[in-house]
């Protein structure tokens, strides 16, 4: 049987997120990450924005014909593309999905929404046990938008698939925030 795969970026990357048993590590060309600010959500969304300059890592896996539905209602805030440039240790080349969130499909929130801590322990679990330590500062140097507030609600979770982090993962999140200068606060703005 062949299957479709999704190119994964954020808690994709983290397969505690996912029951995707045919993941791999893999790497995209002509995308990065970046943070978009959506009317009506609490938090910013995680999404890539075509840059044909930029290469991101990521995890494909391949997903079930019968699962492209429950993974697409996931994914609801996004749009799902085809795409071709993606380098991966797989003997084909299968068709592969990523979605993005471009900006005409949703109205821009009139100020920054903040970046849940509880979102991006997450991501950062994925890539820390995926690519290690430099791994995770890739994730950093490839995504835009950290100028944006950091809500902390390591406390009180507002991503529902969130997963507890340890220090290590949580001492890494603070030094990368604290290296670009990101503010964190306490409460939710």
């Amino acid at each position: 049987m062949t299957h479709t795969y999704v190119f994964g970026y954020g808690s994709l990357v983290n397969r505690h997120t996912h029951g995707y048993r045919d993941a791999r590590k893999a790497r995209i060309s002509g995308w990065r990450r970046a943070w978009r600010h959506l009317e009506g959500r609490a938090a910013a969304l995680l999404t890539v924005i075509e840059d044909r300059r930029s290469q991101i890592d990521g995890l494909i896996a391949a997903v079930p014909d019968a699962e492209w539905a429950a993974l697409d209602l996931r994914e609801q805030n996004y749009l799902k593309a085809k795409v071709d440039n993606v380098e991966h240790t797989l003997p084909r080349n299968p068709e592969v999905h990523i979605y993005h969130a471009p900006d005409w499909m949703h109205r821009p929130a009139p100020s920054m929404m903040p970046i849940a801590l509880s979102y991006l322990d997450v991501v950062v679990q994925g890539y820390l046990a995926e690519f290690g330590e430099p791994g995770v500062t890739r994730f950093f140097e490839t995504t835009d938008g950290w100028d944006a507030p950091i809500l902390n609600d390591r406390d009180a979770p507002i991503y529902r698939r969130h997963r507890p982090s340890n220090e290590r993962e949580r001492g890494l999140v603070n030094a990368q925030l604290s290296a670009l200068g990101a503010r964190i606060d306490r409460h939710r703005p």
